[in-house]
């Protein structure tokens, strides 16, 4: 292992966007074990901080590689296209008519009831989104596109999440 080797190489998991959960969640745990501290107790104080820094950069690629807007985001970046998030915001007219829908929708919803549709609608965005990123970086190779739909996608997951913390306000 080489602490300069991308998530990928780190886990020994093929760069593409699809993975399996179960296979990467017992590489995580695999890698864990073999670089925990306790193993180096006996080798000193230095061995055990080195220990430490290979434990955390393995916790970091797996939260990276466990979530499949980060992963996008991270194999788009790996290949030259940046998701730059924060500093491009452009989406399409047709994508923001749809958000702007959205929002008037949780605005209005009176109820758990009411929002249950939208939950629906934003559900199979996201699911969409998720096989679209897929075929772009797995079947296309196009990371300037998969970028683009990282973004959408991000935009999607808030929603979503604000659609929950309505859930949780009304008590549900």
């Amino acid at each position: 292992m080489n602490l300069n080797d991308d998530d990928f190489q780190l886990f020994s998991i093929p760069a593409r966007f699809g993975q399996d959960r179960a296979g990467l969640d017992a590489r995580w745990k695999e890698l864990q074990r073999e670089v925990h501290p306790d193993r180096f107790a006996a080798q000193g104080a230095s061995a055990q901080r080195i220990a430490m820094q290979w434990s955390v950069r393995i916790n970091e690629a797996y939260q990276r590689l466990k979530d499949p807007v980060r992963r996008a985001a991270y194999l788009c970046e790996l290949n030259g296209a940046s998701v730059d998030s924060e500093s491009n915001t452009a989406m399409p007219g047709k994508f923001l008519m749809q958000q702007m829908e959205w929002r008037e929708a949780l605005d209005e919803a009176c109820d758990a009831n009411s929002l249950e549709p939208l939950q629906a609608q934003v559900d199979a965005a996201r699911l969409r989104a998720l096989s679209s990123l897929e075929w772009l970086i797995d079947e296309k190779g196009d990371f300037a596109a998969a970028a683009n739909e990282v973004r959408a996608l991000m935009f999607i997951e808030r929603f979503a999440a604000d659609i929950e913390a309505r859930f949780d306000q009304w008590g549900q």
